[in-house]
């Protein structure tokens, strides 16, 4: 039975699964070792180590320069990307996993806003579909907050780094469009920890924490969970038919309500389910709409 499910199944969508699954466990990875003590720039700078290294040992393999033709912009995206990573990382260890999830996927009405200003691209009914079926979700998301008598109210710091998380995603995206015109793919994705480890190092000064046992096998395991993500959905993308496979992306957010339940006992609010029920909407109309 197993056999004929896979079989059925487009390679694109498994890739897809595992990159969504690779990507859910890295986000419980980073709440679980922040429970340990270990600050988010620690965690940045530890994921930072460990792509780093997987990324040197790609481009070496392929027998490229490593620093890349367009220096200035592959600077930007991991600058841009190394301070998305900080702010989704804050989300997620001041969050619920779920909900930390669910606003990171409005990463797309960004990126729909902002490559109409800097790809040249047309504004579709597609594109304001998503923006304002997204916004209402996140309205949704956040009326706990509003009601002074509700005994649950999320960080406000927290919800907007969120957000600021999903936007700076969504910048790196239009930037990494930009670069694979001039760069290889490994060679951007080499610039992000080239960048993020200083900064991050910088930044954390004497706040670094000795890690225990515990806590290092974590903080390895947010890098190696973080590549899984990356490959598997790098794979997909490249498959004949990854624009069945990019809706696939948004399982993530069920993989995390599950996790979240399992492992961290948090129950998901009635609002956050609405609220990122109509987020993933939004953003699968943008993504489905010209199929």
């Amino acid at each position: 039975m197993f056999t004929t499910i896979k079989n059925s199944v487009p390679m694109s969508v498994w890739y897809m699964l595992i990159s969504a699954l690779g990507f859910a466990l890295m986000a419980a990875c980073v709440k679980e070792v922040s429970g340990l003590g270990i600050p988010v720039l620690e965690i940045v700078a530890a994921r930072a180590i460990v792509s780093g290294i997987i990324s040197y040992a790609d481009i070496k393999r392929k027998k490229i320069s490593l620093w890349g033709h367009n220096k200035a912009l592959l600077i930007a995206r991991g600058t841009v990307g190394s301070f998305a990573l900080m702010f989704v990382y804050y989300a997620v260890t001041t969050l619920p996993l779920a909900e930390a999830t669910v606003l990171q996927y409005l990463h797309p009405v960004f990126t729909a806003v902002l490559a109409v200003f800097f790809l040249k691209e047309t504004i579709q009914r597609s594109t304001i579909a998503c923006i304002a079926i997204s916004l209402l979700g996140l309205f949704i998301i956040i009326q706990p907050n509003l009601q002074l008598d509700n005994a649950i109210h999320y960080p406000w710091i927290s919800i907007g780094a969120a957000v600021m998380g999903a936007f700076g995603s969504a910048v790196a995206y239009v930037i990494i469009k930009k670069l694979t015109k001039t760069d290889d793919s490994s060679v951007i994705i080499f610039y992000f920890p080239l960048v993020a480890l200083p900064i991050s190092v910088v930044m954390l000064g004497s706040d670094f924490v000795v890690p225990s046992l515990a806590a290092t096998g974590l903080l390895v395991l947010v890098g190696i969970f973080t590549q899984v993500g990356q490959v598997g959905l790098t794979k997909a993308l490249h498959s004949a038919d990854a624009n069945k496979a990019t809706a696939y992306a948004y399982v993530q957010v069920l993989f995390s309500v599950f996790i979240g339940w399992a492992y961290f006992s948090e129950v998901p609010m009635a609002t956050t389910i609405m609220g990122g029920g109509f987020i993933m909407v939004g953003a699968l109309i943008n993504v489905l709409w010209k199929r």
